[in-house]
């Protein structure tokens, strides 16, 4: 099934689902309305999986990790397909469906991470992007999600600073993009995305500067 919409019009039906699905925070959601006791009043008041973990741990993290994957998942997919119905009547070439394959999950990607970092039905107040931002990669390339994924867990676990992980795939994920598109504008988003990533970081940057930053622990805070 195909229709035959102007650019702009896919763009912001695309940007604003994206968005949406974005906002569900599986960290908020567990926490506000199944504990009962917001996340974000916890530790360092992150709206995030590792901030979820250190204050509450259990089973219901499980919860936290799948919605927060499964809305990125989301995301991409109706992107994708979004693109290929509404914009099919342009793709005429290989090259054009390919192009318009990526740019439709980056663009996806990006809109579902503005709205998990910044979830409007949460006063803005969300988490950093790395579980989405992790999906969006695999979802991706595998080859994008090796680099990032690769370098995020070496890091992780060799120095025990999530945050380190973290900085490492926002840094990587428009290099790595690069290297498997060569094409600027896809690259463009990419370093957005990166860029993104960085600045939520930015507290942990500084704490990993003056070696204050907290070190990752199986066992959560009592």
């Amino acid at each position: 099934m195909t229709w035959e919409l102007p650019l702009p019009a896919v763009l912001a039906i695309t940007a604003v689902a994206a968005y949406f699905c974005g906002c569900f925070n599986g960290a908020v959601i567990v926490s506000k309305y199944i504990l009962r006791d917001d996340v974000r009043n916890h530790g360092s008041g992150n709206a995030g999986l590792t901030n979820f973990f250190r204050t509450f741990g259990g089973p219901l993290t499980f919860v936290v990790i799948l919605c927060d994957v499964l809305k990125a998942v989301i995301a991409i997919l109706f992107a994708r397909y979004l693109f290929f119905s509404a914009y099919a009547v342009f793709f005429s070439a290989a090259s054009t469906v390919a192009f318009w394959g990526n740019f439709s999950e980056y663009w996806g990607g990006l809109w579902c991470l503005l709205g998990h970092m910044f979830p409007c039905m949460f006063g803005f107040k969300g988490g950093k992007g790395i579980l989405s931002g992790g999906a969006i990669a695999i979802m991706i390339d595998w080859r994008i999600a090796l680099v990032v994924w690769g370098g995020f867990l070496i890091l992780a676990i060799l120095t025990r600073y999530v945050s380190l992980g973290s900085c490492w795939a926002g840094a990587s994920f428009p290099f790595a993009t690069w290297f498997v598109y060569h094409d600027p504008l896809i690259t463009g988003m990419g370093a957005f995305i990166g860029l993104l990533i960085l600045y939520m970081h930015r507290g942990n940057i500084k704490r990993l500067l003056t070696g204050t930053e907290n070190k990752f622990s199986l066992h959560k805070k009592k």
